[in-house]
């Protein structure tokens, strides 16, 4: 397993395939309805089995190519390897209700499809001009059409370039016209922009990387300029495809992008309608977070992709190897169905896709192919068949096939003579130096070897450099006794899947490399090969030349099976139906995320108030951004060091100094960096979750219940300090009354096994017995106090608040913003006047004891100086649970202390606004997406103070 083996990841969605099996769970992340959740694997096998019941019905439905027009295909089919890379994706898609390929059916709504917009770089066509305004289109039969027209459910079209430079108006509107009957929309592309986004980034620079080939080697400074502009063209040349999309999205539309030609698309549609249904599915690997990583524009082109709802690879390894790029490179969460960034899911699945058996069985009965058997079998009459058809490409090992056939060869003399091999070479980029080097390369081997074995009447290896028809293809597929796919990277390889398709009576082997997408599918009856090891593919071509019948009979068994289930329909269904669905949970999801916060609402009700009271988080609430360069994870060195944000401390100092507003900046962090940053201002600092409390004008007390057991600290530290040492990046902060262990800086497989070892140590040793709360955060671990949260801590500080601040009216006004663990969040429940009393937050152990000395730590005889603690508290919790009338606080006078009645809130549900930072699953009833936001809030909440009380001084004057 690569370097990127995540184990975090193992559960991302398989839906098909060998990949299946795989693991669906994270120990240390949550699934909440996901791949391995009871409640979708079960919608997904109920589609299967609904699917699979009315099979039979399907294939005598006589409209079964009505789905997508194409003049000239007259069944389902897949183009010969030359075309798939240019081909582009198509597939299917079902409205939500639509369970299955007949789901409208049963609903009586026979006559209703859904529109799928397919989205890739080539059109299923290729267009020739014959005159000012009159085309002729020749339609590719192939490609992956044939997942098409295998599902009824869909009004499909094609969106992408024609292939041709049409300058001109007149040609570009009869084009439009000519496609418009194929059900095809063009993008029209010119030179400049075909050649630096289609040949230069997109071929020259993403192909190579996602074979693990690398990229290109600078020379020159002016090479580096090359590939700023080739990337500026793919970013334009991916405008210009969601513009044609625009002009033809109506709402409920499903948009499937392919390929990494179009990797920036699915941000275009997004930021054009955030409600598009927008899948994106890959054709090639995707390589390991390692190689991926040296690409220069990796940040854009990451969360471009992840714009998508769902994004699809053939295999798992390349979906596992998307979630490490985006978990390292962008510091993003990989969950067992994807990837989360700040709550919107990215859903991440394996789709391997398949071949329209049926066409190649059924042509096998055509009297053409069983001519052109009968043909290569006297041909070749007396010698074992060998077969490899390949593009001649660096990735598809053609020359280190033919040196493991001449080592074959060279230890087993025997066989000379007795074996030959077929190599089908589809010439492509005939215009690259590369690629013309590797075909020289490929004649000399060839010519070499059948100098050196062959004889003046045969020679070893048959080396054709040119396409085959389907016809001889299939009849060549028939008559082979061991195919040889020695691919040294492949997204999937076809080719092994329509050999297995054609060999129903001979039963050939296959040998495929393990590098190939299918080996993750066929690995079950081929023979797996490392294309590099010469000696190991020569020792798999004599044991494939000998082996048993019945060894070859359970080989093909389990391959036959495989290829004939999963076909291109059912992966193309597959696919739009896991969409449909993804949109439709991300849809339940978003009804449980809080709106945003109405700014202007709480503004105004702040304004009313008389009694006011600001609950300030810190970390990524009010502290400064830090402009990350790339890496995973930052600068840690600036983001370590806690600063408040610059634009803030204007803001905060007009909040402050308005008499009748009282803000707390409540944080876990230590009191030194409340002190460093909030110093100036006139507030109050509750530092450690509140365990530390001190108005700025004043010294530090604690509020820590008596008898609060800290006998643990010792020991924890020790293995927090042991894990740390150990755990490049990582670092501790060791406060008083807790410990946080934090790894978001270290490599984030290495430091999730780290904090996996550090809980089972914990747990068994020093905490096994000790009363306290374990917090674990996205890439952190926090030991504290049983009890010890912001919540439980909030009344024993309002109880010191409301008795030390000038206070004549009741606290009528309550806004807390933050960035808050989940655990808490239980501060959003103990003010919000809409929760039921008995769901309050009660501290534990009772109330607590103030200590107003400056060091801080409680008294030795465990008693507080502090005045009537007691009541006090009662006072602050009874506050938060009864909804007493504002009319008899209104008339209390200064002669009076309100404090001794019934309650120091005066709340109502208009009047509270709890607001989480960063996290849309909360507790909070408003939503901030980031820190820039909070500032902006304040920033008005401080402008509306300003001018407000502008307003009143001058009322007042004029009274005056």
């Amino acid at each position: 397993m690569s370097s990127d083996a995540a184990r975090g990841q193992r559960g991302i969605n398989c839906t098909r395939g060998d990949a299946a099996a795989m693991p669906t769970s994270s120990p240390f992340v949550g699934d909440s309805g996901g791949a391995g959740s009871p409640i979708r694997v079960e919608r997904m096998v109920r589609e299967r089995s609904r699917r699979y019941d009315i099979f039979a019905s399907d294939a005598m439905d006589t409209d079964a190519e009505a789905a997508f027009a194409l003049d000239g295909v007259q069944s389902p089919g897949r183009a010969s390897p030359a075309n798939m890379e240019d081909a582009g994706g198509a597939a299917a898609a079902r409205p939500p209700l639509a369970g299955s390929r007949s789901g409208f059916r049963r609903l009586g709504l026979r006559g209703m499809k859904q529109r799928l917009l397919v989205v890739a770089n080539r059109l299923p066509v290729s267009a020739n001009r014959r005159g000012e305004d009159h085309w002729s289109l020749e339609i590719s039969a192939g490609g992956l059409v044939s997942a098409l027209l295998g599902v009824k459910d869909v009004d499909a079209k094609w969106i992408g370039w024609a292939g041709v430079n049409v300058p001109d108006e007149v040609g570009q509107r009869a084009l439009t016209k000519a496609l418009a009957e194929k059900r095809c929309i063009p993008v029209f592309l010119d030179e400049e922009i075909v050649h630096q986004y289609y040949n230069g980034y997109c071929n020259n620079i993403l192909w190579p990387l996602f074979h693990y080939l690398g990229l290109p080697q600078e020379d020159r400074l002016a090479t580096t300029r090359n590939f700023e502009s080739q990337f500026d063209a793919y970013k334009r040349a991916n405008q210009m495809f969601a513009d044609v999309v625009y002009e033809h999205y109506q709402d409920g539309d499903v948009i499937w992008c392919h390929d990494y030609h179009l990797m920036f698309l699915p941000k275009c549609l997004k930021d054009h309608d955030i409600n598009m249904k927008v899948g994106w599915f890959l054709h090639t690997p995707f390589p390991s977070s390692e190689i991926y990583r040296t690409l220069p524009s990796r940040l854009e082109l990451l969360r471009s992709v992840l714009c998508a709802d769902l994004v699809g690879f053939h295999t798992y390894d390349y979906a596992r190897h998307f979630v490490s790029a985006c978990t390292r490179i962008l510091g993003l969460e990989g969950t067992p169905e994807g990837v989360e960034d700040q709550g919107r899911l990215t859903r991440v699945a394996a789709f391997p896709i398949g071949i329209d058996s049926d066409r190649f069985k059924r042509a096998l009965e055509l009297p053409a192919v069983k001519r052109h058997v009968s043909e290569l079998t006297e041909r070749f009459a007396g010698r074992k068949v060998m077969l490899g058809v390949d593009r001649l490409d660096m990735i598809k090992g053609i020359p280190q096939k033919i040196l493991a056939f001449e080592k074959f060869l060279e230890e087993n003399p025997d066989w000379n003579n007795k074996v030959v091999l077929l190599q089908i070479a589809v010439p492509t980029r005939t215009d690259v130096p590369e690629y013309q080097k590797l075909t020289s390369q490929v004649h000399e081997i060839v010519g070499r070897i059948n100098g050196r074995f062959g004889t003046l009447t045969a020679v070893p290896i048959h080396h054709l450099d040119r396409s085959l028809d389907f016809h001889a293809l299939c009849a060549l597929y028939a008559v082979t006794d061991v195919a040889l796919v020695t691919s040294l990277r492949d997204g999937m390889n076809l080719v092994s899947y329509e050999y297995v398709a054609c060999q129903g009576s001979k039963k050939g082997v296959l040998i495929l490399s393990e590098f190939a997408g299918a080996a993750q599918s066929l690995g079950a009856g081929a023979i797996l090969v490392n294309p590099w090891n010469i000696t190991e593919v020569a020792d798999s071509i004599r044991h494939a030349l000998t082996m048993p019948s019945d060894e070859r009979e359970k080989r093909h068994r389990h391959n036959y099976a495989h290829v004939t289930t999963h076909t291109a329909q059912d992966w193309a269904e597959t696919f739009v139906f896991e969409l449909n669905d993804t949109v439709a949970e991300a849809l339940l999801r978003t009804r449980q995320v809080p709106p945003g916060l109405p700014s202007q609402m709480a503004i105004q009700q702040y304004l009313r108030s008389k009694n006011r009271l600001l609950i300030l988080g810190f970390n990524s609430t009010l502290t400064e951004p830090v402009e990350s360069s790339g890496r995973r994870g930052g600068d840690q060195i600036k983001e370590m060091e806690l600063k408040l944000h610059p634009d803030l401390k204007g803001p905060l100092r007009a909040l402050c100094e308005d008499e009748r507003t009282t803000v707390i900046v409540l944080s876990g962090s230590d009191r030194s960096v409340l002190d460093e940053n909030f110093g100036e201002f006139k507030m109050w600092l509750a530092a450690e979750h509140g365990m530390f409390l001190r108005p700025t004008y004043g010294e530090w007390m604690t509020t820590m219940p008596e008898h609060l057991n800290m006998d643990w600290v010792d020991s924890v530290k020790h293995v927090f300090e042991y894990f740390t040492e150990r755990t490049p990046r990582s670092h501790f902060e060791h406060r008083e009354t807790s410990f946080v262990w934090n790894y978001k800086y270290a490599d984030v497989e290495f430091g999730r096994l780290q904090a996996r070892d550090m809980l089972q140590h914990l747990w068994t040793g020093p905490i096994s017995n000790a009363a306290v709360d374990v917090v674990q955060g996205s890439r952190s671990v926090e030991v504290r106090s049983v009890g010890v949260t912001k919540g439980a801590a909030i009344d024993r500080i309002l109880g010191e608040i409301v008795h030390s601040e000038n206070m004549i009216t009741p606290i009528d006004y309550v806004l807390c913003i933050g960035h808050f663990l989940g655990k808490d969040e239980d501060i959003y429940v103990f003010f919000d006047p809409e929760y039921p009393s008995e769901s309050k937050v009660k501290p534990e152990g009772g109330s607590a004891s103030l200590d107003r000395r400056p060091n801080g730590r409680p008294p030795s005889n465990g008693r507080s100086n502090s005045r009537n603690p007691q009541s006090r508290t009662q006072k602050a919790q009874q506050a938060a649970s009864e909804r007493s009338s504002s009319s008899s606080h209104s008339s209390t006078s200064s002669n009076h202390d309100w404090r001794e009645g019934s309650s120091v809130l005066d709340l109502k549900g208009e009047n509270y606004f709890s607001c989480a930072v960063g996290r849309k699953r909360s507790n909070a009833r408003y939503l901030l997406s980031s820190s820039e936001e909070v500032v902006s809030f304040l920033k008005e909440l401080a402008t509306a103070t300003a001018g407000f009380q502008a307003t009143c001084a001058d009322y007042m004057h004029v009274l005056g």
